[in-house]
């Protein structure tokens, strides 16, 4: 089953943009993103919709953070993605008609909903700001060089 990266790549986004005190155009995070124009724009509707980002049409437009990094935390920004689903394990069948299914289920059901609620847990306790905090601690360790075009490259 493939993996869901768009909370991941979100995220890595929105901490692009925070460096940079000018709008950035889709086609700018695609290329950092190693994706196409689209689907960051597809991406960053939903993220608009929520007030996290704004966009300016025309020359010099582009995507701008528009919220307090501090105030937002990672689920914030995983419910702005329409919440998808978190685990990708899951029952081989919701209504079973086997009494063996049904404990297998029984046990497994409670298991996945555990790790959901400490996953959910945890996204709550991040902030953006402490994401940010993260990245330039990591930079400054790296000689605090950033370049938008080049920063994968360190």
């Amino acid at each position: 089953m493939k993996r869901d990266s768009r909370l991941s790549g979100v995220l890595h986004v929105l901490l692009h943009m925070a460096e940079v005190d000018a709008p950035i155009t889709s086609d700018a995070l695609a290329k950092i993103m190693q994706t196409n124009p689209v689907v960051i724009r597809r991406i960053m509707a939903g993220l608009r919709e929520q007030g996290f980002v704004s966009s300016e049409k025309g020359h010099g437009g582009g995507w701008r953070i528009s919220c307090d990094f501090a105030a937002i935390t990672l689920a914030d920004i995983y419910s702005a993605l329409g919440s998808p689903q978190l685990l990708a394990m899951g029952n081989r069948t919701e209504a079973p008609g086997c009494l063996v299914e049904e404990a297998v289920n029984a046990a497994l059901s409670s298991a996945f909903e555990a790790a959901e609620a400490l996953l959910m847990a945890r996204l709550c306790q991040v902030t953006l700001a402490s994401l940010s905090k993260d990245f330039h601690a990591r930079l400054h360790r790296h000689g605090d060089a950033f370049d938008l075009e080049n920063i994968h490259e360190l």
